[in-house]
């Protein structure tokens, strides 16, 4: 049985510990804050970008560009895909990192010919312990996503998209659901279908634009100058929607350490508290005895 001064450097240990996991809930909390907050403040844009990529198909249904599947075409396209895959640089955050992996593993398995291309730190060592070639890192974006990074991101994608090495591009994140839950995502961002501007899900259908519009050069060109930008937000997007849910991730896990280091403090302290009133119920004794002792001696 471990002794009184064994027991109390363990307790000492384990504050210590809550200590550090007490800091990082705060600071995944605050970071959680301000990413919804940025996230909030950009996305009125995207979302109007979105309703102006939408007005032009209801303008003109036959419009064609590369960033789409040709009208009546919506096959499985043949080549090379790309995947960008969104983690953590660091663990401490549950299932957070596993499941995105699983969903890029499940890519990688019905598609071998895919390039990845990877934020996050934790997702690059997996792939190169494991001898999977990562085309492209992109180091310090998962903790610090900005629209800058983004657009970095998307500028790449999409210049082996337009070269035609890149067939389609998938993008694998994380997505925050309603009551703080999340779920690892693999979503096609290219190229689209055109369903997913003509109607959404759960959207009323919208009547066609009676009034002409006007394009210059063309619609193509003004379509094929939007998009970038859309992809940019997509991308931005996920990066945010991923932080946000691996601060979640750290708050729910470091919540529970603490939890744990509660529990363990207090069965903790009360072996210390037996040990202890072992110990002074040892030390009665043998002052008892001694003290019975040394009178009987007299005695005799």
């Amino acid at each position: 049985m471990a002794g009184t001064k064994e027991i109390k450097t363990h307790i000492e240990s384990v504050r210590e510990t809550q200590k550090i996991t007490n800091a990082m809930y705060l600071i995944a909390s605050t970071k959680l804050r301000r990413a919804r907050q940025e996230l909030d403040n950009t996305r009125p844009y995207f979302e109007a970008l979105r309703g102006e990529i939408k007005r032009i198909f209801r303008t003109v249904e036959d419009v064609e560009s590369r960033y789409f599947y040709p009208v009546g075409d919506e096959a499985p396209l043949e080549g090379t895909y790309g995947c960008l895959v969104i983690t953590a640089d660091k663990g401490l955050a549950g299932s957070y990192n596993q499941n995105a992996i699983r969903e890029a593993q499940q890519l990688l398995e019905q598609h071998p010919d895919t390039k990845l291309f990877v934020v996050g730190e934790y997702g690059r060592r997996y792939f190169a312990q494991r001898g999977i070639p990562i085309e492209h890192s992109f180091l310090y974006t998962a903790q610090n996503p900005t629209m800058a990074r983004a657009r970095e991101i998307s500028a790449l994608l999409l210049d082996g998209y337009s070269r035609g090495e890149l067939k389609q591009i998938f993008v694998v994140y994380t997505d925050m659901e309603k009551n703080m839950r999340f779920q690892a995502r693999s979503t096609r961002l290219l190229p689209f279908h055109r369903a997913y501007f003509t109607r959404g899900a759960g959207a009323r259908e919208e009547a066609a634009v009676e009034t002409p519009f006007e394009f210059l050069p063309d619609v193509r060109a003004v379509l094929n100058n939007m998009m970038p930008s859309y992809v940019s937000g997509f991308i931005y997007s996920a990066l945010i929607d991923s932080f946000c849910c691996e601060q979640n991730a750290r708050m729910a896990a470091m919540d529970s350490a603490n939890q744990n280091a509660e529990g363990l403090l207090e069965s903790l302290s009360l072996e210390y508290n037996r040990v202890r009133q072992a110990a002074i119920t040892q030390e009665i004794t043998e002052v008892s005895a001694g003290a019975r002792a040394q009178r009987q001696r007299k005695d005799r």
